[in-house]
This record gives structure tokens, sequence and C-alpha cells, in this order.
């Protein structure tokens, strides 16, 4: 039975209610777990079993692993169950079942080591055991058994196998003291010798012996084994053994918890189950004298318990009696034990004096336990009150989370800045309208990045939203025509529904009954007009050269087959001011540079005109919503798919080439720490030479020295020695400056390679971050109040560093998203009063809501939030990490953005006087000036 936290998982049984259904309402409905045979009454019911059986929380009973569903603990056991059964020997079985039977034993063990005892040197009939022939093993099997003739009157005719089964209920005669566990062993082996018994074997085929096929040399020559085949010959039991995968301590366990059972009762036998018992002719009736014995043991373990019970915690009235009767003795009685009250005049007046002597001395002893407890409770409420303060002064452990963290008095004296700066919404593209503001940013992200598969070059957001507010048709936009063309080019290897806008709105008009207006164009005046335009435009060239010529036409047709109301909201809108204009229109004069303001719709569409015509009188929200649909869509496309995955084998590639060049970075920091050991260490050893010369020259001038004494024949070798001992200081000294010269020609070339491995980590950084934005796009960090804190640049197709070195930039700001629903969930879970505090830190006008956006375009205002960022809180540590990692490319790619908005500041309107002059203002708009170079490079 496999088991669940070590306990046996049982089976669910079936409830009164079912048991009585099945008596008044056989056909009734039930869900049966066939692999269990359990049945329930409810599917609630069955699909609880069933999720409880499928957890991996199961482990198998008899292998011991662990991590198993239940069916597959089950399986195993009954696997390993098969395998035991087919290797345990058949004739054994009944033998062992009967010696089982009926035994009362506290653990499965001791009644394993019993019955091993008993059995491994006994053998039946047809079992196959292992012969010992010359110190050789042989395969054998039993033909005939013959019983010592003490104990078998019948020897002359012994026991022989015949066709008869192990199964077969035949009685044998041989080892029957054996299967009777209640003798001991000592006594059954007197009176039943297994060493008298004689066993006449018949040694088996040479192919069936264990070992075939191999060569015995161990007396130097090959012997065969076949000359023992067929053999019969009579053997003890000392000659014979068992193979230990057939019969062992571990197998016979096995076999024997496989076969019986017990009941969880106080002193319950082992009992075979039922029906094995059958099968193997075990008798399940308990006899009378086992019955009796059973009982005679359960009722002295159960007498036993109770015993014990009573001495610690025994009835009241005991209590009472053996308190009154230690109280007559004098004996010291129990704290807890009760006096019985007074009789009357029975009880004599000594006896008396005792019983309230012995009840004062209660009551007191009962005081004194009292004021003892009570002085404990008040000592554990004062150690746990201690503990709670030593609880709260215990010191907080940096970084933590952010909400926990409080600027105090020393971080404020050190300048640390309580409120953040306060980023504009007003600055936003399109001011405080969010939802566009995040579908512009999302609409130029995917742009810009995927501009490989696109085939676009990339461009700022500045250029972006200029183009999004060109309204003018003369001169063209070219940006605008790119984004617009390359994103239908890639629609058109899509599936889609032909007219399924036209659709859309037959079935919107259904659905109201009625065909109300929009800018005075009805549901059927729209659908007629849409009919002729754009039907081909999954085959319209759209040539570069051609400047993309009839890309409005194209993209009218791609919205008729691609959107709905439910994916385009606005479709309706955006189709009608595509498709007609109003009755007069008047010309375009005065400025045509991006401004936040919009001019008014005309109130009345009512005349069929040309996309073309039309398409610079959109006003920039619509456009922004066109072409985010068509980059929602695009998103799935087999180029952007393929890019996707380009990219992340280039990730993979990244992460093992960076592991390599660091390993190669430490290798040479290892080498130039080793080079500046051996140059600091060859310092000392030049100054000792240089002293060494000195003590020459000393040792030089008073050997030319008058000295009293002195033998001049001798001074002559002691000046040659000197010199040449000299000479090899000399030498030396000039062969460690030689190799200091060289560990530091060698620190020198190890230090540039430093260099150039910091300068590729630092080109890795870039270009793990490009290839990342193209897979998924992540926000620098969060702060304490989980608003997302973004930075575009340097992602997919745009780098941080152009050609030569150059700084580039593609927002050239920080822009700041406020926290989402769940986060805000967060936060006001973890502190009750968080908008009095942002209100402190943020600021009334800083507080973003779920969903709104605000930017910083001032350096000056990134630096202040960036100092403003607490490192003790982990959100704002791993920001403020992200700005430190990138502030080299961020501060001058903002400074560059300020820079050209500066230089390409406009000329006030009062000095426009024609159109020409206007058309010309136009043009050096930087957004007029931008290229697909990477069009024209693949046409």
């Amino acid at each position: 039975m496999p088991t669940c936290r070590r306990k046996r998982v049982l089976l669910t049984e079936p409830s009164p209610a079912l048991l009585d259904a099945l008596k008044h309402d056989p056909g009734r409905e039930v869900f049966y777990l066939a692999d269990t045979g359990e049945i329930f009454e409810t599917y609630e019911a069955y699909a609880a079993r069933m999720s409880f059986y499928r957890v991996k929380q199961f482990q198998c009973e008899v292998t011991g692993k662990s991590g198993l569903d239940y069916f597959q603990a089950l399986e195993s056991e009954r696997h390993e169950a098969r395998t035991m059964h087919s290797r345990f020997p058949d004739q054994l079985k009944a033998a062992v079942l009967k010696a089982v039977q009926w035994q009362v034993m506290g653990r499965l063990d001791h009644l394993v080591e019993a019955v091993y005892d008993r059995f491994k040197d006994r053998y039946y009939p047809d079992e196959k055991v292992l012969v010992e022939i010359q110190a050789d093993k042989y395969l054998a099997r039993i033909i005939q058994v013959f019983p010592p003739k003490t104990n078998a009157p019948r020897a002359r005719s012994p026991v022989a196998s015949s066709s008869s089964t192990p199964l077969s209920d035949e009685p044998t005669s041989i080892h029957r003291l054996a299967e009777d566990l209640k003798v001991p062993v000592k006594d059954s082996n007197a009176m039943d010798d297994p060493a008298k018994y004689i066993y006449k074997v018949q040694i088996l085929a040479e192919e069936r012996q264990p070992g075939f096929g191999k060569a015995d040399k161990s007396k130097g020559k090959e012997t065969s084994r076949s000359q023992w085949s067929g053999h019969l010959m009579d053997v003890d039991c000392s000659k014979m053994n068992r193979d230990r995968l057939a019969f062992s301590k571990s197998i016979l366990r096995r076999f024997i918890r496989d076969c019986v059972d017990r009941d969880a009762a106080v002193a319950s036998p082992w009992t075979v189950k039922p029906a094995i018992a059958a099968r193997y002719g075990v008798s399940s009736d308990m006899p009378e004298e086992i019955r009796k014995s059973v009982e005679t043991l359960k009722k002295g373990e159960s007498d036993k318990r109770k015993k014990v019970w009573e001495e610690k915690e025994g009835p009241a009235s005991k209590r009472q009696k053996r308190a009154a009767a230690a109280a007559e003795n004098g004996a010291p009685r129990p704290p807890d034990a009760v006096l019985p009250p007074a009789r009357g005049p029975a009880y004599d007046r000594p006896t008396t004096e005792k019983v309230l002597a012995a009840i004062a001395e209660q009551r007191e002893r009962e005081r004194e336990a009292r004021e003892k407890a009570e002085q404990q409770q008040k000592a554990k409420e004062e150690a746990e009150r201690l503990a709670a303060e030593k609880k709260k002064k215990k010191p907080v452990r940096y970084p933590t989370e952010d909400l926990d963290v409080v600027l105090g008095e020393k971080e404020k004296r050190a300048g640390m800045k309580l409120k953040r700066p306060v980023p504009s919404k007003l600055a936003m593209p399109f001011g405080e309208d969010h939802e566009t503001n995040a579908a512009f940013l999302m609409s130029w992200n995917f742009l810009v990045v995927y501009g490989i598969p696109l085939h676009m070059s990339s461009f700022t957001m500045d250029d972006f939203e200029g183009a999004l507010r060109h309204s003018v048709i003369e001169p063209p936009c070219q940006l605008l025509a790119e984004i617009h063309a390359t994103l239908i080019y890639n629609l058109r290897t899509m599936m889609f529904v032909r007219h399924s806008a036209v659709l859309s709105l037959v079935d919107y008009k259904e659905v109201r009954g009625s065909d109300n207006e929009v800018f005075g164009v009805t549901i059927d005046q729209l659908t007629t007009a849409m009919a002729d335009v754009g039907n081909n435009w999954e085959r319209a060239p759209l040539r570069y050269a051609d400047g993309r010529e009839g890309w409005e036409e194209s993209l009218v047709g791609c919205l008729k087959d691609h959107a709905t109301l439910e994916n385009l909201p606005r479709m309706r809108e955006i189709l009608t001011r595509l498709l007609f204009a109003p009755d007069h229109t008047p010309e375009s004069t005065g400025s045509t540079a991006p401004s936040p303001a919009t001019s008014p719709a005309p109130t009345r569409l009512t005349t069929p005109t040309a996309p073309g015509q039309l398409y610079h009188k959109l006003p920039a929200k619509d456009r922004v919503e066109i072409i985010a649909f068509l980059c929602n869509l695009a998103v799935s496309s087999k180029a952007i798919h393929a890019h996707m995955e380009t990219c992340e084998e280039q990730l993979t590639a990244l992460r093992k080439e960076k592991i390599e060049v660091n390993r190669t970075k430490k290798s040479h920091l290892e080498e130039i720490a080793t080079l500046d050991a051996e140059i600091n260490g060859d310092a000392k050893p030049q100054t000792n030479g240089k002293a060494g010369d000195e003590d020459v020259a000393m040792h030089d001038l008073s050997d030319l020295s008058d000295v009293p004494g002195s033998d001049p024949d001798d001074a002559a070798p002691k000046t040659g020695s000197t010199r040449r001992s000299a000479a090899k200081e000399r030498e030396a000294a000039r062969a460690k400056a030689l190799s200091a010269k060289q560990a530091k020609e060698e620190r020198r070339k190890l230090e540039e390679e430093v260099a150039k491995i910091e300068r590729r980590l630092e080109g890795i950084e870039r270009e793990f971050r490009k290839l990342l934005g193209s897979v998924r796009v992540k926000p620098l960090g969060r702060d304490r109040f989980y608003n997302r804190v973004w930075w575009f640049d340097g992602m997919g197709a745009a780098s941080l560093i152009g050609s030569g070195g150059t700084v580039q930039y593609g927002t050239g700001r920080i822009f700041i998203q406020g926290p989402s629903e769940f986060d805000v969930e967060i936060v006001r879970r973890r502190e009750e009063n968080v908008d009095a505090r942002r209100r402190v830190e943020e600021g009334e006008e800083g507080m973003l809501g779920v969903g709104e956006w605000a930017v910083y375009n001032d350096f000056d205002e990134v630096k202040e939030f960036v100092e403003w960022l607490n490192p003790k809180g982990v959100r704002e540590l791993a920001l403020k990490n992200a700005f430190v990692k990138w502030w080299n490319h961020l501060s001058p790619g903002m400074r560059r953005r300020a820079a050209d908005l500066n230089a390409n500041a406009k000329i006030p309107e009062a000095r426009r006087s024609t159109r020409k002059h206007a058309g010309a203002d136009i043009l050096r708009e930087p957004y007029m000036q931008w290229t697909n170079r990477k069009a024209v490079n693949g046409s």
C-alpha cells in the first residue's frame, strides 16, 4: 500500500447513504475510480480524490522510492511484488504462511528473524538449490526428501515430487515442527534436526548452471561442467543453500509484508490475507486455544497499560483513598490528593485530628503553589515584554522593503532629499491623454526595436512626434510613408478575413437596429465608399523609389481586411475621416510645424474623397491609434518571430562570451598581482647589492691601510676573493634589474589587455541591451511606490554609440509610469496611510495614478531624482545601480537632445510672409530630413 508522509493511504469507504441507495436505487449514477475501486456520490468528491492521488507526494512502500503520485507508487509496488513472488520459492510459500498465521509479535522484523532461523536449513521437494561439488556450486532440483528415522517411521517411503503442484493440499510429513513458531527453535531443532535430513538431488543441465559460458581455469585447465548434468546424489543441508535472490531476510520480509496484515488493536496477531490464505491452503479460522491465548495477551497488555495510567492519573476516588491511608500512616501525601470528608462520630478523635492537620497542610501547600504560579506568570510576562522591546530595537538589515525605510534625522542632515522632483505630465507628447501616450510609446519602441526585420532606419521619438503632427499634403512626409508602407508589407503575409471591417459595421448596425450618423455619414454610405478603395492592397508595389505612392489607399484596404470594431474601437471614425471630406475644404495656411494643439474636426463630412487627399487632415491621436493597431498585428508575423529567435540565439552566445571574457580578465589580474609581488620583491635585493658594494669598498681601503700586525703576503688573496664576490653580486643585481624591467613591461601589456577586455565587456553590455530589448522590454526599475522608470534608448536596432564614437539617443529623456492596480493593492496592504506619505515624498502634483505617465526632460531633474532614491530599499537600490550602470550613455544623450532642440528652435510665426517660406521651413524640420537608408541599401 503506498504511503504518504509515512502513513498508509486508506481507501475511501462508500458512505452509508450510498450503501442504502444500493438497496433501494440500484440504477443510481455514481463516479467510479477504476484504479482503486472507490465509488463517489458527487463529481466534486471524485475530482478531489483524483487530485489528491495525482500529487507527487507518495512513496513506494517496497522500494522506498518517493516523489511519486499514488498510481505510480501503486504500480511500483505491484511490479516489485510480481518480481518478488516470481523469485521466492513456491515450495516455501505455504510453509512460511502457515508458520506466521496467528503469531503475536510486536515488530515485523522479529517475525522475519524467527521464520528465517526455522527455514534457512530446511528444504522441500521440487525446490531448486545450489549444491557444492568439489568446491563448485551447481544448480540442482530436489527429487526426494528423507526425514530423520527417529521422527519418520516412513523413512523407507520418502516424500518425492509428483505431478501435484506446490499448491496441492496433500499433507507433508517433513518439517512439521518448523511450522509451529510457538516451539522454541532449539527444541524444534532438537526434536526435528534439519542436519539429519537427507536430500536426493538431480544436477540440472549445463546451460541452466550459473556462469554458463565462462571457462573455469582455477586448476590451470578448462573443466567441463557437463559431466555432472543429470547426475543424482544424496546430500545433507550442509552441502546445500538457496540463491540469495530467492531466499534472504530482505526477500522474506517483503514476502511476509505483502501476504499478511494486522489490526491496530493491542496484541493483535498477524493474519494471512484471505485471498492468499485460500490459495495456499492456510486455514483462516483461528483455533480456540490460539484465540484464548490472544485474548489473554490482550487482557494482560490492557491491564498493564491501565495500571500505568492509574498510577499517573487514576480516578479521584482511588486518589482520595490513597491520600487518607497516607495521612493515617503519617506518610507524605501527594499534593493533588483530596481527603474524604468526615463521616460522623464513627471516626475516633486522633484520626480526625490527623485528617484536619493534613487538610490544613494541603491548603497551605495549595496557597504556596498558587503564589509560585503567579510569580512564574509575572516573570514570563516580563520576559515577553523585554523580548518584544529587544525585538523592536533590533537593527534592520539593509537593503530591505522600500516602504519600511524612513528617513531619519541623520539622513536629513546629510542632505538626502525628502521630496522627489515632480515629473511633468504636460510635457508628454499628448499631454494628459495617458492612453494615447502609452500607444505612442509602444508604437515608437516597436518601430525602432524591430527596424532590422522591418527594413527601417532608426529615428528619434521627436521625429516620430513631428511626423504624426505633419498636417500638409505638400511636401509629403517620408517618415510617415515609410512607417505605413513597411507595416503594410509585413501584414501581407498574415491571415486575414476579407472585408472584416464591413462585416463588423453591418453587424453593429443590426444589433443597434438603426443607422446613426458619424460626422454626417451613415454606415451604408461608409461601406459603399469602402467598397472600391484598397481592394488590391496586398499586391500594391509601394516602391521606395516612387515615394511609396498609394500607401494611403493600401492602408484603407489593410484596415478593411484586418480591423473590426472589437480590435479597433475607433475604426468607424477613422475610416470616415479617410474617405469623406467636408463640402468646402479651406486651404492650409500658416505654420505646419509640430504643435500640441490640433485643428478641430469638421462637423459634417459629406464628400467622398481619395484617402491620399485626406490623411494629412487626420488628427494625431487617430494616427497613433492606426499605427499602434498595425504594430499589434505585426508582432505575430513570421519576420518578427524569426528575428526574436535570432536574438535569443545571439543572447545565448553573448552570455557564453561574457563568461569567457570575465575568465580571461580574472587570469590577467592574477598575473598582474604575481608580477607586482615580483617587482616589489626585487627592490630589496637591489638595495642589498648597493650596500654590499659599499662594504667591498670599505674592505679595500682597510686592506691598503697600514695596520700593525697585518701580513702583506696574506692581503693579496683576500683582496682577489672580495673582488670576485663583488662582481658576482653586481652581476646578480643587473640580472634582477633586467628581470624587474621585463616584469614591468609584461605588466604594462597585461594592463592594456585588461583595458581592452573592459571595453569589450562594455560593448557586450550594449549588445545585450539591444538584443534583450528585441525579446522583451523591461523598465530600468521601480521606486518605493512601485512607479516604473523607463529609458527606451539603445534597444533593438537603435544604438547608443554611432560611427566614430558619437553619442546617439532615441528618446533622450526618462519616463515615469504609475503603478499597476496590483502594485497599488500591495502598497495599501503594507502601509495604510500611504497616500499621506506619497503627498509628502512625491508632492500632490507628482502622484501618478494607475496607467498615468510623466516625463523628465531636463538632465538636472534626472540627477535630482537619482539623488532622491534611497539605496536602503531593495527596489530603489536596484534602480540606482541601473542608473549608475548606464549613466555614461544616459546623460550625454539627454544633453545632446537638449542641444538639438535649441539648435532647431523655429522662427516665430510673425516672420513668415508667404507659403513658399512656410514650405521651406517644414523641409528644415528634423523629421523631414530623415531618410530610410536601409530601404535605399536594400533596393
